[in-house]
């Protein structure tokens, strides 16, 4: 199967959640793991990447955080997966032509090349100022917040099913019903 790696999964969320917050807002990194249900080491070690490459910006001490380096709109999704060391390359023969010896008169790599070309074209195109305006996205954070706020131990939130996940709780939308 083709897909990114979790690190980078959880960078995009990081990413995505900053850009929701709004304009120049500090975050505190474990809101962000808190919110977004990710494992705080791992969110330490994504900003540290994403700082790196001028995707984040930090600022310690007391009321300090972690914030967009620059406009949601500036930073696409392709500009995180370079980040993250995660390219689009569908093929180990597209990294380097001494990795396969018909690398260069092969039609399969062509297909291979032409179609990563495309991908890449395509996750450039996609903005993070777009997918935090989604409105589907903004309920389902909004519902997970008051999941997770008003539940313990196994205690529900009163709510409608989810539509938007079938087989999750009826009540919470979320984990699956006890008992499946």
């Amino acid at each position: 199967m083709l897909g990114i790696k979790r690190e980078t999964d959880y960078a995009v969320r990081t990413v995505l959640h900053l850009a929701a917050v709004g304009e120049g807002a500090l975050v505190q990194v474990r809101d962000v793991a808190d919110q977004r249900l990710l494992p705080l080491s791992f969110v330490r070690r994504i900003v540290a990447r994403l700082r790196s490459a001028g995707i984040l910006a930090t600022a310690r001490g007391m009321g300090g955080g972690i914030r967009l380096a620059r406009e949601p709109s500036e930073i696409s999704l392709l500009d995180v997966l370079q980040a993250m060391d995660d390219g689009v390359g569908l093929n180990q023969c597209l990294e380097s032509q001494h990795s396969c010896p018909l690398a260069g008169s092969c039609p399969v790599q062509r297909v291979w090349n032409e179609t990563s070309r495309m991908l890449e074209g395509h996750l450039a195109a996609i903005r993070f100022d777009a997918l935090a305006k989604d409105s589907a996205h903004m309920a389902a954070h909004q519902r997970l917040l008051k999941h997770r706020r008003g539940t313990k131990k196994g205690e529900h939130v009163a709510g409608p099913p989810s539509e938007e996940q079938p087989g999750a709780c009826g009540r919470c939308g979320f984990h699956p019903p006890r008992g499946k």
